[in-house]
């Protein structure tokens, strides 16, 4: 009977290291939410096709840059300072789908990535648009390597003008 509990105790031991050994890899979860003004947007390239089935159906390939001030937001204590969309785009007058790349770089070169699907809505009155987009962070680079997690942005903007605003929310995890 001895035996049989020391038997027990020394399987519950090892199941309790197995269980308590991830403990170590713990993620620390986090919320990010900034906007980028239209000053600091840019439009480096657009590039639209009209389909020629309806009148307005149009597709198109994008290229948008964005700048942080120096209040930026920050990511894993480090400073974002410029980010990429690029994207593709198939809508007819402004409403319609697309799917965006996202490259976040930070001031000591390291990178993360997402994409994102979008729908995109012109307002009836305006030549405006509102785009909301989901998606996950798919990668990073250097202490971003092993990052997860999830990005929402809501945009307003006119590519005809070359306006855009984009409101932000980042939520992501890092292994410890």
């Amino acid at each position: 009977m001895i035996h049989l509990n020391k038997l027990t105790l020394t399987t519950i031991t090892l199941l309790s290291l197995a269980v308590a050994l991830p403990v170590n890899d713990v993620i620390a979860q986090e919320r990010l939410v900034f906007k980028v003004s239209a000053e600091k947007t840019k439009y480096i390239q657009q590039h639209t096709i009209d389909v020629g089935d309806a009148p307005g159906h149009k597709v198109r390939v994008f290229e948008i840059h964005r700048t942080y001030p120096s209040n930026a937001p920050v990511i894993s204590g480090t400073k974002i300072v410029e980010s990429w969309t690029r994207g593709i785009s198939d809508y007819t007058n402004n409403n319609g789908e697309a799917t965006t790349y996202g490259v976040y770089v930070l001031e000591n070169g390291d990178k993360f990535f997402t994409r994102g699907s979008l729908v995109a809505v012109q307002s009836p009155e305006a030549s405006d648009l509102t785009a909301t987009a989901v998606g996950p962070i798919t990668g990073g680079t250097g202490k971003l390597a092993r990052i997860n997690g999830m990005a929402r942005t809501l945009t307003s903007a006119n590519p005809a003008t070359g306006i855009n605003e984009i409101q932000v929310e980042i939520e992501y995890w890092l292994p410890q």
